[in-house]
């Protein structure tokens, strides 16, 4: 089994935390972006298969600096020999790392370093013929606790990556005479915890309840595959509803600083298949962004425009060997 990049898309159902640095503890759990460009949408041949992503991006929210917001996640996927009414089922697991940093001023010279939420999920594909596909994928990140956030060596919140999310997606593709569209649409339903400080820096160890807020994403992409390159432009944005918590200075409803938050980005993609390994790199920037919370706390320097970059990295462990003929002998 030769993997292509027409299918390499589909490994990332799994990908798992906020693009959005220290705003991440109120945005979106999936980062918008991150699937712009791949195909999620095509089943993939049957087989275990291992992938790595990795990005950087920082956006300029104070005089004092730029914000960073670093991950890499190791996935696994498992493509099934099971159907459902011709769609093939997939499973798909995950274990990110983040590295958040803000320089000192603006939002306090916060770091926060460590696992975030580990990630399940199931999918069904299907090729519908013509050259489109379309999938469904339902899954879960599970909240942890270990990572905290720091200023200056002091705790300024708990756990605040303890975030379960229900998270659904469809993905929409076509393919034609090289040509690669893709449309990955996102919805992550973000459960309530109570481990994360909202009152930091004012409150550091003070915890307060919250209601986070749910966010849909859409991450697009058209290509051109010619020969083993594959090239072509991205775009993505975010909508978000407006998250609050009980803080003790501001009062009840105080507004979750980055949870109203939607943008609009614009990049591009460059993929070389190596046969069997496939790569893939994008880079974007936001052309829009707004956020309702702006304004709502002092020092929160919001909405901010972001650059990114991604590398992804694709690599097929086991595939089942294809039935020998059966040679007859007289």
């Amino acid at each position: 089994m030769k993997l292509t990049a027409k299918f390499a898309g589909a490994l990332f159902g799994a990908m798992t935390f906020s693009g959005a640095a220290l705003a991440s503890i109120a945005g979106s759990t999936t980062p918008p972006g991150e699937r712009a460009g791949l195909d999620l949408a095509s089943p993939l041949p049957e087989g275990v298969y291992f992938i790595d992503i990795a990005s950087v991006g920082s956006w300029r929210s104070t005089k004092a600096g730029s914000n960073g917001f670093d991950y890499n996640v190791p996935l696994v996927a498992w493509s099934t020999p099971w159907t459902i009414a011709g769609g093939r089922i997939q499973f798909l697991g995950a274990v990110p790392e983040i590295n958040a940093t803000s320089p000192t001023g603006g939002l306090g010279g916060i770091s926060g370093r460590g696992l975030y939420n580990p990630f399940l999920a199931g999918q069904i594909a299907w090729n519908i013929g013509n050259g489109f596909s379309v999938s469904y994928l339902a899954g879960v990140y599970i909240g942890i606790t270990g990572t905290d956030l720091w200023s200056a060596g002091v705790k300024l919140a708990a756990n605040p990556f303890n975030q379960t999310t229900f998270h659904q997606q469809l993905a929409l593709a076509w393919h034609g005479d090289g040509w690669n569209a893709t449309a990955n649409l996102i919805f992550n339903l973000i459960g309530n915890t109570n481990s994360v400080n909202g009152g930091a820096p004012f409150a550091p160890f003070l915890p307060v309840p919250r209601q986070n807020a749910n966010f849909f994403n859409y991450d697009l992409g058209l290509t051109k595959t010619l020969g083993k390159w594959e090239v072509g432009v991205i775009g993505y944005g975010s909508v978000g509803s407006t998250g609050t918590y009980n803080d003790p200075l501001y009062g009840p409803n105080t507004p979750l600083a980055g949870s109203g938050y939607s943008q609009f980005a614009l990049g591009g993609l460059v993929g070389y298949n190596f046969g069997p390994v496939i790569t893939q790199a994008t880079v974007a920037t936001d052309l829009y962004v707004h956020d309702s919370t702006s304004g709502h706390l002092p020092g929160y320097a919001w909405p901010q425009k972001e650059t990114r970059g991604l590398l992804r990295t694709i690599i097929p462990l086991w595939n089942p060997e294809a039935p020998k003929a059966v040679v007859a002998k007289y």
